[in-house]
């Protein structure tokens, strides 16, 4: 049992060392919206455009997620006993 937890530990710190690494590179990787969606759009005559309702505004996003975190839980709480029925006795 020590040894797994000593290797599921030299896995982990090996795991968090290899992505600070790789997040401390230069340069900036470009997206899938930006290399493959953009290109074929272009290529189809859709140029981007601008978005009906722009979520880079501020912590319009956030909200968004709040709001709906809020809903979720509502109505997680008012279905939580069809969700988890109790268990019976025999």
């Amino acid at each position: 049992m020590k040894k797994v937890m000593v290797l599921s530990a030299l896995v982990l710190l090996c795991a968090a060392g290899l992505t600070f690494l790789l997040s401390r590179q230069s340069g900036n990787w470009a997206g899938v919206d930006e290399v493959v969606v953009e290109k074929i759009a272009k290529q189809a005559g859709r140029p981007a455009r601008k978005p009906y309702i722009n979520t880079d505004q501020g912590d319009l996003l956030l909200f968004f997620f709040l709001i709906a975190g809020t809903a979720g839980g509502f109505v997680g709480g008012y279905c939580f006993r069809e969700l988890f029925p109790p268990e019976k006795k025999p």
